[in-house]
């Protein structure tokens, strides 16, 4: 699925510059200036802060601006006031749109979010305008992990509907009988941050814990005693499920009916992430059908849900109006974090929880477009071929040109790759600022390799080739010689094409979504295969085949503009010369 939502790559191409002529002459992006004076001439930045934030960050504020708290403010008075401030502080609830940075008139030069998720700020409008955005990640972790553990019991032990039934003056002993925690198998799907810290205060209850996460190193996991399962693994054989997921693309609605349906009938599930990776009507099938015997909810998809929310009012649901970080230390630590983020970016400092793009030269941006497109693309489309539970966690990019090494950037370019690689199941927003530290926190290593060729060094890159290495494949022909995930992209007249996968050469425009077939090489195929899409009103783009030998192994690549359905999928495996296929989004 083509959606850079996380980091819009048009907006960055497209950036207009909103500082002074001078500026412009130089042809550079300028996110974040290296003086503030506050607009006047010499004083201290303007700082608005529109929601409450901990007494320890405000302090620290002062410090260094004169900071303006002004909470409940409406959209017309925040974009009456900005156009005063250097800095804007939010927490969840004050949408930054458009209209902010348009008001802001080029003088917002940075947005500080109180919090790690910041949906609630338009990254595109603030790359455009010139104005970083940073976030505040890791300071709210112990309160998100203690709230996740606090309801796991509370929900093993009936705690919330027992209490409730004393207060009504009943005393009903036999009714709340509960589980023990000791033993059971609990599942954590994400192990970043909070999913770790969870899974070892669940070791410390005697819980047998097992993950999933594309990206957890298999060593950490193994450090605190956590094995490192599939998907599939997790889900149909935890007792207890922990979900620490980002809500993204990938994982919406990731627990629904067919899910559900794989799950060990009365499993017991805890969210404290994201509520929209729940279809809640389907979890509502779930708890009244028996499958899944409680569940404990910190959030929603829509918050706060309506009154009379029947999954809230359900019996077996312990429910929290999202009150994972809603500790005092939490809540200053977040403070102080966001705080020293939005002082270090008006002081010139980029730091690694920048979530939108650092200043790049436009002369750069623009040669390197459609690379920055191909390389993104072959990180979504390698990753993707990934099965099996041992992690990525080594990863090798190639860039083959004619340029001298001194003579091509590659920086923006890696950092696409492990936008490709990781932003599909994080919560991530991952630039060229950002990109290393991120592969880093997650176990991924990066490494380059540069191929020089003969030839005019008029195109910067010739192809692009990302390897991923100790990883199974869910498409067996995706591997090298040595056992590697292997896909191969060029540039073609603006556009970028997949040209290799594995040992099989192909052609087809990275546009769309991609149906990847291994079969025996013979008349006809690719009649039969199109005839199946078109009848299912599938549009094909693109298509080629990719062959060792004449009547031998052959992969047949297709682009496609819709994404098929389970029946069209299985119809195209059916076909009996064709022994694998797989379909992947972009």
């Amino acid at each position: 699925m083509a959606t850079t939502t996380l980091l819009n790559l048009s907006s960055i191409f497209s950036s207009r510059l909103v500082t002074t002529p001078s500026f412009r002459q130089r042809r550079r992006i300028i996110l974040v200036t290296t003086s503030c004076t506050g607009g006047g001439g010499g004083g201290k930045p303007t700082i608005l802060v529109t929601e409450k934030l901990g007494q320890a960050g405000i302090d620290l504020l002062k410090k260094y601006a004169n900071v303006d708290c002004s909470y409940d403010l409406s959209l017309e008075e925040i974009c009456t006031k900005i156009s005063l401030c250097d800095a804007l502080i939010v927490r969840s609830g004050t949408k930054v749109g458009r209209d902010v940075f348009e008001s802001s008139r080029g003088r917002l030069k940075v947005v500080g979010r109180a919090g790690v998720g910041i949906d609630n700020v338009d990254l595109a409008a603030a790359t455009e305008y010139g104005c970083l955005v940073v976030n505040a990640p890791t300071a709210n972790t112990v309160a998100a992990a203690e709230h996740g553990i606090a309801l796991l019991t509370a929900m093993a032990r009936n705690v919330a509907q027992a209490d409730a039934s004393i207060k009504a003056g009943k005393w009903t002993r036999n009714k709340y009988i509960g589980v023990s925690l000791v033993g059971k198998t609990l599942a954590v799907l994400g192990f970043g941050k909070v999913g770790s810290e969870v899974a070892r205060r669940a070791r410390g209850l005697g819980m047998h814990v097992i993950t999933h996460d594309p990206y957890a190193p298999a060593d950490r996991a193994r450090a605190i005693g956590v094995e490192l399962v599939s998907f599939e693994v997790a889900i149909s054989t935890a007792d207890f499920i922990s979900l620490h997921l980002p809500l993204t693309a990938a994982t919406s609605k990731l627990l629904n009916d067919e899910t559900f349906a794989r799950m060990k009938k009365g499993v017991r599930i805890v969210n404290v992430a994201r509520g929209g990776v729940i279809d809640e009507e389907a979890l509502l099938r779930a708890l009244d059908s028996g499958i899944v015997a409680q569940a404990a909810l910190d959030v929603f998809t829509v918050e706060p849900p309506v009154k009379d929310n029947k999954l809230v009012l359900h019996e077996s649901v312990t429910a929290t109006p999202h009150l994972g970080a809603s500790t005092m230390e939490a809540q200053e630590g977040v403070a102080i974090e966001v705080a020293e983020a939005v002082i270090g970016a008006l002081r010139g400092e980029l730091a690694a929880t920048a979530v939108n793009a650092p200043m790049v030269p436009l002369e750069v941006l623009r040669e390197l477009k459609p690379y920055v497109v191909l390389a993104e693309k072959l990180g979504r489309l390698a990753v993707q071929l990934v099965t099996g539970g041992s992690g990525v966690n080594a990863v090798k990019v190639t860039y083959a040109s004619s340029r001298a090494p001194d003579d091509l950037d590659t920086r923006l370019l890696r950092a696409m790759v492990i936008k490709g690689l990781i932003e599909p199941i994080s919560s991530v927003f991952i630039n060229l600022v950002n990109s290393d530290y991120v592969a880093k926190q997650r176990g991924v290593k990066i490494s380059e390799e540069r191929m020089v060729l003969d030839g005019s060094p008029e195109n910067p890159i010739e192809y692009i080739t990302v390897r991923i290495a100790n990883v199974e494949s869910r498409f067996a022909s995706a591997l090298s010689e040595s056992g590697e995930i292997k896909v191969e992209g060029r540039v073609k007249q603006g556009v970028p094409s997949l040209t290799k996968v594995g040992l099989f050469g192909v052609d087809v425009s990275l546009e769309g979504s991609v149906i990847l077939c291994r079969q025996v090489d013979q008349p006809g195929m690719i009649g039969r295969v199109a005839s199946i899409l078109g009848d299912e009103n599938v549009n094909v783009s693109f298509m080629s085949v990719g062959r060792i030998a004449p009547g031998q192994q052959a992969v047949m690549a297709i682009g496609v503009d819709e994404q098929p359905t389970k029946e069209t999928l299985k119809k195209i495996g059916d076909i009996s010369a064709i022994e694998e296929f797989v379909f992947l989004k972009l």
